[in-house]
Order: C-alpha cells, then sequence, then structure tokens
C-alpha cells in the first residue's frame, strides 16, 4: 500500500505558512490516499513524527504534533530525519524558504534513494536563490528587471560605494530582498537613501546575500507550471492589489489581496507569458511544479519576478485556484503531483 509522507513546517520564517497549507492539503490527500503520516519539523529543526492520519484535525493549530510535555490532538515522537525511511512511499514537502525549498532537504531525500513531489537538489537551490535565478534566466534571454546583487561582506567594507552604485544604476523607488527567502519575508520598499539603508540591514538581518531591484509601476501576473519534461502551463492569473506592497501580512495575515483569474490580458500576451514561464522552468530544469511570477506594466513589457518551487497550498493559494480554473481539482493535482514525484525517481534510478 503506498503511503504519503507528508511534510511541513521547517525552520524557516515561512513554518506557519507551511502548517496551514498542509492543514488545508490533508482532507484531499485522504481522500485520495488511504496511507497518509504527517512529519512536522519544529522551528528549532526537531523532527517529529506522527501516526497514520484518519482524519483531518479540526485546527491548524492541531497539526503541531504532541511529544514531550507539549499536549495536542495527535500524538508524536522526536525522531532523527532518515527515520522517515518507509518502502512503497511518495514524501510531499509542503515546506518554503530555507532548509525547505533550496535543496537541502531534497538532498536528504535523493540520499534515502525515495520519491519526493517537487524540484531536484540543483533547481531547487538555483530557484530559491533570487541572485542565482537571474544569472541563468540572463542567459535563456527571459527579461528582468535591472538589479544589483550584494553580499553582507561588500555591505560591510563598502557601504558608501555600494549606496552610489545602486542610486546610479537604479532609481527610486527599490525593492530590497534577501536572496533565499519566499513570501516578501525581509522586503522593503525603498524611496529614498535613509530608507534604503535601513532595507538593507533588514535584509542582511535574513541572509548573508541580497537583491536590489528597480521598481516598476506593474501589474502582478502569476502562472501555474506543472510537469516534468512534458510541461504545461495554467492561464495566467492576475493579484489584484488592495494594499500599495504586497508584504507578508497581506498575504498571510490580513489576506488583502484579490486573485483574478484568468487575468484581463489579451490571448497574445497571455500565451507569451505562458511561454516565459515554460522557457524559465526548463531553464532552471524544475520538476514537478513551480509558480512563475511575472510584472507586466502599463506599456506591455514582461518581466519575470520569480519562480516559485514549492507554492503555497492555502485554502485562497493562487497555484491550486490556477489548475481549478484550467479544469484540474485540488485533488487531482495532488495526484498528479505524486505521479511525477514517482517518474521522476523511477528514471533517476534507471540512468547509468
Amino acid at each position: 500500500m503506498e503511503k504519503i509522507i507528508l511534510i511541513y513546517g521547517g525552520k524557516s520564517a515561512e513554518h506557519d505558512i507551511s502548517v496551514l497549507s498542509a492543514h488545508s492539503m490533508l482532507k484531499y490527500l485522504l481522500e485520495r490516499f488511504s496511507n497518509v503520516e504527517l512529519v512536522m519539523i519544529e522551528k528549532d529543526g526537531t523532527w517529529i513524527k506522527g501516526p497514520k492520519v484518519e482524519k483531518v484535525p479540526d485546527a491548524k493549530e492541531d497539526m503541531y504534533l504532541a511529544y514531550g510535555k507539549r499536549s495536542g490532538s495527535l500524538a508524536g515522537e522526536v525522531i532523527i530525519p532518515g527515520d522517515i525511511y518507509s518502502e512503497n512511499a511518495v514524501i510531499f514537502p509542503l515546506l518554503h524558504g530555507p532548509n525547505g525549498e533550496d535543496g537541502t532537504i531534497q538532498g536528504l531525500f535523493e540520499v534515502l534513494n525515495m520519491p519526493y513531489v517537487g524540484t531536484g537538489v540543483l533547481a531547487s537551490a538555483c530557484a530559491m536563490d533570487k541572485w542565482m535565478t537571474k544569472v541563468i534566466l540572463e542567459g535563456s534571454n527571459i527579461p528582468q528587471l535591472p538589479y544589483v546583487g550584494i553580499t553582507k561582506n561588500k555591505w560591510k567594507q563598502e557601504k558608501e560605494n555600494i549606496v552610489k552604485n545602486c542610486l546610479d544604476k537604479l532609481e527610486f523607488p527599490m525593492y530590497i530582498k534577501p536572496a533565499n527567502l519566499g513570501s516578501s519575508v525581509g522586503i522593503s520598499k525603498v524611496t529614498n537613501e535613509e530608507e534604503f539603508i535601513n532595507g538593507m540591514e533588514e535584509a542582511f538581518s535574513y541572509d548573508r546575500r541580497v537583491v536590489v531591484e528597480q521598481g516598476v509601476v506593474a501589474r502582478e501576473i502569476e502562472v501555474a507550471v506543472l510537469g516534468n519534461d512534458d510541461i504545461h502551463t495554467t492561464v495566467p492569473g492576475e493579484v489584484v492589489k488592495t494594499v500599495d506592497f504586497y508584504d507578508f501580512n497581506a498575504k498571510y495575515i490580513n489576506n488583502d489581496v484579490t486573485l483574478q483569474i484568468p487575468a484581463k490580458i489579451d490571448d497574445n500576451l497571455q500565451s507569451k507569458i505562458r511561454e516565459f514561464a515554460k522557457e524559465a522552468y526548463s531553464a532552471l530544469n524544475c520538476t514537478g511544479l513551480s509558480r512563475c511570477d511575472f510584472f507586466l506594466t502599463e506599456d506591455g513589457n514582461v518581466y519575470l519576478n520569480e519562480i516559485n518551487t514549492m507554492p503555497g497550498f492555502t485554502p485562497f493559494s493562487l497555484y491550486p485556484l490556477l489548475w481549478q480554473e484550467m479544469g484540474v481539482s485540488y485533488g487531482d493535482l495532488l495526484v498528479t503531483l505524486v505521479e511525477l514525484a514517482k517518474k521522476k525517481h523511477q528514471e533517476r534510478n534507471e540512468f547509468k
């Protein structure tokens, strides 16, 4: 009997997002797979293995597995990561950010020789790093906004020169982004030199590499991608903002966004954006799933913003909603992802 091991939580700043996604997904997994096991990674890195799940916990908080002195509706036990190994199991790593989406945990799954949903080690690492993503996509002639990459060590040594260089190359507003975080964690919109310096300090509190990107007045257009070698895309959707900056709180706390699916853009532009999504997905050697996020300016220019290799699966997440627009239900999407994971694993084991 095939087992699904749902791993969620994680050490990153996106821990709570992962728990919310896992709670949302569990219902659909249980409808299609009779054996689902939970594994939660605490914020401190402790791995907690739960029992076979019989029903969905009533609340998101119940996904926090009980162990030691902590109570909860589902009992768990502390394990080491290698203890997740199981025959005839597929891992669904519903993890976001560092230590979950950046290739590190994918390397564990490869060592264990277990099939897992999503992109592999190298592609995960490259897609997670905003700076590296830009470098790779430049070689594929995929349009991106002007940017400057800066290391923490350089910032400490050459702060004044870096400020001058960014002000010479870019115009306000600018967006300052930690290279290896997602969900708008640590990102600042800056409109003057003082805000720039404060934004850099904030970003470097999350990462040792930072990307400073040219701000632009644009619509936010997103495309969901699915597949290994045979790549499929959805119609574009649009994030219609009710706040000036679509930050962490707007996305996950206040839900201050409206989604327009499909986006109200003409067919030619839709096709262009979908083709860019396929090219970017292929250039990074992604497998399983990703969401490609674009900026669309008033004059019709398209810029790829980022590729998210494990998009959220919360009730209001764009990725499953885009596939629903294409006629693929949430549950069927999960089944497809599991099948893609098994196929990738089988092909990898056939290489000599």
